[in-house]
């Protein structure tokens, strides 16, 4: 949530002319965007864990010989639909900003799933949001 955002929560509930009703729906709905991105936290955590060790299984497989060493890194790259395209160059990878996006993609798609109950009252993050009184 931006800074802008959070003035206007701010302004919204200081506003002596604000209803009681309209103050719940505000709580309710924040209460489910703080709820929402825990959750998108744990999973960001839980991939990044993930993927740590995985890198760290690698490094223990190539100082042991094994000879793949790397298999570890690629299933959990290819769980994710992260591993690289045939010809994709490492200075391509690096500076290709899309497939952050396309993670970050896959990511929100598997976290909308388990939140579908319905429509919301709004949501209290975006560009767009406006405070009604």
């Amino acid at each position: 949530m931006s800074r802008s955002e959070f003035d206007d929560i701010r302004a919204f509930l200081s506003d002596e002319t604000t209803h009681a009703a309209d103050l719940l729906r505000v709580a309710r709905t924040l209460i489910d965007d703080l709820e929402q991105a825990r959750m998108r936290e744990a999973m960001l955590s839980t991939y990044y864990l993930r993927l740590l060790t995985a890198a760290r299984a690698s490094v223990a497989a190539e100082a042991d010989g094994a000879p793949d060493p790397l298999a570890f890194v690629k299933h959990e790259l290819g769980e994710h639909g992260q591993l690289p395209g045939d010809g994709e160059t490492v200075s391509r990878i690096l500076a290709d900003a899309r497939t952050a996006a396309a993670l970050l993609a896959c990511l929100e798609q598997g976290s909308s799933a388990g939140r579908a109950r319905g429509l919301r009252l709004r949501r209290c993050v975006g560009t767009g949001r406006r405070l009604s009184h």
